[in-house]
């Protein structure tokens, strides 16, 4: 054996022996997709500073990296299937890599949202090929453990983003948060060649490319009304997107069913354990985006953290994540997936009921049981919905399989920033509004009409018109009465505009989690009703050539 890892799995005699550090290079690739996200929320108060980006701009450097890679999934994991699924892999961090230096050197609205959108192209490749590439080199005995690691990573992930972010902004501007990427990508490929088997599909004559064309545009259309509508209002461009996904998906479902060897096979969603496992995973992310969405926001503007200590306070999440998932390694063999599946859900539920008791003097202490709840939630559910995914499909589709897993995912996470968000930023709006014509009421300062429109817009720009406000004041009441009372009058101005803010924005996190709540809860029963009984999997209810070789 050379230096380069050359001997594919199935030409083995035995399970390969450094498997469990091959998953740690997988993990690691998954590590820095998730991260790409998540971290770029906290450095997005420098990038609006320096690049001056408009709300806009601001939301499609975000949102840009989304769409490519939810859209290109299945075909690039069709493609991994064919030709490599460790060449999927190091590509897909090569380009990743590669875009995140271009990333950090631009100096345009329009170079960042590029640079973003190429990232998720490379994270396309890289995402289904983790999962596949798991699959293939772990004996199906193990294969459980191996994805609950994969699982914990993804929460991992989610919750230390903002802290890695958050350190790097203490000394650095936010292109650190693109370069950081470089050498996580350097090592990937270099323990890729060196420790990850080579694997493909054995068999597969062509790809269904017209199905995956089919896939890139209803799933990207889909997500581009996501994003756009919602945010940017039901104009021509979300309507028309939102059309061309319903038929998009239409014509996709059309061509699967009529294809001898479709990308996708859309009749794996009549069987009970795989469409249960689906839409698990893509509630649970919605549930869990739409959180985080708002629980980062409330951390930072209304009880005043900075980026690095939301980070810290994001933590015990993470550690409750491998909890939960050591807790499913024990639940899921004794009391079965859809038991242990159904209360993962009622755990998430319960976590996000929780913080329905948020208010405008809650302290960090009153999120801390709701982010470990909602960590042990992560862990509980999503390793079996994972596993049951990835055994429905048989050996030469593990990258479909890891593509339907992970596009779950990112369709989740959309819907759930899209849906909590709108009721966010709605209610938050009203309550401000409200809040201010209760103080003119009452006798106290009128805020401007121009002034509480811009307040309304989000909770950071209420703050900076709070800011703005008392100098106005203080401006106004200097000639009058003098600097040192102008000054007072200003900053009494300034805290009320702020106190109305933080309550508009907490009572906002409270309606908002009730939404979130109602929405996993019907959601929960939802599942247990399509989760098959105990003793049945996906790869149990998976027709006969659809089966996994226990080997693979």
């Amino acid at each position: 054996m050379g230096l380069a890892m050359s001997t594919p799995v199935d030409k083995m005699n035995g399970p390969y022996k450094r498997r469990w550090a091959a998953l740690g290079v997988l993990c690691l690739s998954l590590l820095i997709i998730v991260m790409a996200n998540t971290s770029l929320t906290v450095a997005a108060p420098d990038m609006v500073q320096d690049l001056g980006l408009g709300s806009s701009d601001l939301q499609w450097v975000i949102d840009g990296y989304t769409v490519p890679y939810a859209a290109l999934m299945l075909i690039l994991g069709a493609v991994g299937d064919k030709y490599s699924r460790r060449g999927a892999l190091v590509l897909g961090l090569l380009v990743f890599g590669a875009a995140s230096v271009a990333g950090s050197l631009v100096d345009s609205s329009t170079g960042v949202i590029a640079a973003r959108a190429v990232m998720g192209v490379g994270a396309a490749m890289i995402m289904p090929a983790t999962l596949s590439l798991l699959a293939a080199t772990f004996p199906r005995e193990e294969r459980a453990k191996a994805i609950t690691i994969w699982t914990a990573t993804a929460g991992l992930a989610i919750a230390i983003g903002p802290l890695v972010a958050g350190a790097l902004l203490e000394d650095h501007g936010w292109a650190s948060t693109f370069l950081i990427n470089v050498p996580i990508a350097a090592i990937g490929i270099i323990g890729a060649l060196l420790l990850v088997p080579p694997s493909k599909a054995s068999g597969v004559d062509r790809i269904d490319y017209i199905g995956g064309l089919l896939s890139v545009i209803w799933v990207g259309s889909l997500i581009y009304m996501i994003i756009e509508g919602p945010h940017f209002g039901w104009g021509t461009s979300a309507i028309v997107a939102a059309v061309v996904a319903g038929l998009g998906l239409l014509a996709f479902i059309g061509w699967e069913l009529r294809h001898p060897r479709p990308v996708l096979d859309v009749r794996r969603f009549a069987e009970r354990a795989f469409a249960g496992s689906t839409l698990a995973v893509a509630l649970f992310f919605l549930a869990v985006f739409g959180t985080f969405y708002y629980l980062t926001q409330h951390l930072q503007f209304v009880l005043g953290y900075s980026a690095l200590d939301t980070g810290i306070r994001m933590l015990p999440l993470a550690g409750a994540v491998f909890v939960g998932g050591a807790l499913t390694a024990l639940l899921t063999p004794k009391a079965g997936m859809k038991a242990t599946v159904a209360l993962g859900m009622t755990v998430g539920t319960v976590a996000i009921a929780l913080l329905t008791r948020i208010d405008a003097n809650s302290t960090y202490d009153d999120f801390v049981l709701p982010l470990i709840i909602l960590g042990l939630a992560i862990g509980l559910s999503l390793s079996p919905c994972t596993n049951a995914i990835m055994g429905s499909f048989p050996e030469d589709k593990l990258g479909v399989g890891g593509a339907v897993n992970s596009t779950s995912i990112e369709l989740g996470g959309s819907l759930g920033i899209a849906i909590l968000g709108t009721v966010l930023a709605k209610t938050y709006s009203s309550n401000l509004a409200d809040a201010a014509a209760k103080t003119a009421a009452a006798g106290g300062p009128k805020l401007p009409e121009k002034a509480l429109s811009a307040a309304q817009d989000s909770v950071g720009a209420g703050l900076a018109v709070a800011k703005e406000a008392g100098k106005q004041v203080a401006a106004g009441a200097a000639p009058k009465v003098g600097a040192e009372k102008a000054a007072a009058l200003g900053a009494q101005q300034a805290q009320s505009v702020v106190e109305a803010v933080h309550k508009a924005f907490a009572d906002s996190v409270a309606h908002t989690s009730v939404v979130g709540a109602v929405i996993l809860g019907v959601g929960t029963v939802v599942v247990a009703v399509l989760l098959p009984r105990r003793g049945s999997s996906a790869a149990a209810e998976a027709p006969a050539e659809a089966k996994v070789d226990e080997r693979v």
